[in-house]
């Protein structure tokens, strides 16, 4: 059944590699594999729009398919497949919309002058060298112009972990940023 190649699989045969990958199967994932990589291929390439973005994604939901198949609790195997497929791209979605977040809060305006733009960028990488939570909370504050009650909001922190947050980041950028600063405006 496994070996055949080029050759549609019958549901029964799917059926039966379905049950066969829960208690492991290498076999019965490459026929589950065979029948369904270029279904799920296309279907991240539609959500996500973006083919690099795309073959991640479809090669992550096969990885999780075998990773997880313990989980599997028999049934509709392409249900729970699109599933794990959904869940993956909603999860790149989800990244790239917070690149591209932080992305824009760090933008430089045109309007400023070379000792201004070499702060920006210090600053940016200062931010970047951050704790991710404490990125996120200065990000949130001095970019994003949040108040700490939104910050908490946004974070699903208490208000109090908001404002200890925003002022650690700040300690933080103040103690790398002070020497280059110095510098910059005292040539």
């Amino acid at each position: 059944m496994f070996g055949k190649k080029n050759i549609k699989a019958q549901p029964q045969d799917l059926e039966k590699a379905a049950i066969e990958l829960k208690n492991g199967s290498a076999e019965a994932f490459h026929l589950l594999y065979q029948e369904y990589n270029q279904k799920v291929y296309r279907f991240c390439l539609r959500l996500l729009e973006d083919t690099n973005a795309a073959q991640d994604a479809f090669q992550e939901t096969f990885i999780k398919v075998f990773e997880h198949r313990k989980e599997f609790r028999g049934g509709n195997f392409t249900a729970w497949l699109f599933t794990i497929a959904r869940h993956t791209c909603l999860n790149y979605i989800r990244a790239k919309k917070e690149f591209e977040t932080i992305d824009e809060a760090l933008q430089i305006p045109d309007n400023i002058q070379e000792s201004d733009i070499a702060v920006k960028d210090f600053i940016k990488i200062a931010i970047s060298k951050l704790p991710i939570n404490l990125k996120e909370a200065i990000i949130l504050r001095e970019y994003q112009e949040c108040s700490y009650q939104e910050i908490a909001d946004i974070l699903g922190i208490d208000l109090s972990l908001a404002k200890v947050r925003v002022h650690r980041a700040r300690l933080i950028l103040r103690k790398l940023l002070k020497p280059i600063v110095k510098e910059l405006y005292e040539s």
